[in-house]
């Protein structure tokens, strides 16, 4: 039994800053990667920002330089430090982890149930 729980998502004026968190736990083996999606109302769920176990990094172009997706291995957590906020950053984030499950073969996604972020004045 694996869980992703997303936290931190609320109402934040134009300019300002939210942070948000994300704490897989269960029967985990390996996480592979962690990451943040978001899906803006009326629109498709997109990648924002993910990292592997490694470190690497990647952003979509529109939260480059705004947004810092972050990790703490030992905790298996991940976070996503947003600044500058835009209206057109309201949606809800969801937060997903790639891992292999104890005693199982292969990474399977998981998914948190979701975050709803609001930027408006």
């Amino acid at each position: 039994q694996v869980q992703v729980v997303e936290s931190g998502g609320g109402l934040v004026q134009p300019g300002g800053s939210l942070r948000l968190s994300c704490a897989a736990s269960g029967s985990i083996f390996s996480i592979i990667s962690m990451g943040w999606y978001r899906q803006p109302p009326g629109k498709e769920r997109e990648l924002v920002a993910a990292v592997t176990s490694g470190g690497t990094t990647n952003y979509a172009d529109s939260v480059k330089g705004r947004f810092t997706i972050s990790r703490d291995n030992a905790k298996n957590t991940v976070y996503l430090q947003m600044n500058s906020l835009k209206p057109e950053d309201t949606a809800v984030y969801f937060c997903n982890a790639a891992l292999i499950v104890r005693y199982t073969w292969g990474a399977v996604d998981h998914w948190g149930k979701g975050t709803l972020v609001t930027v408006s004045s």
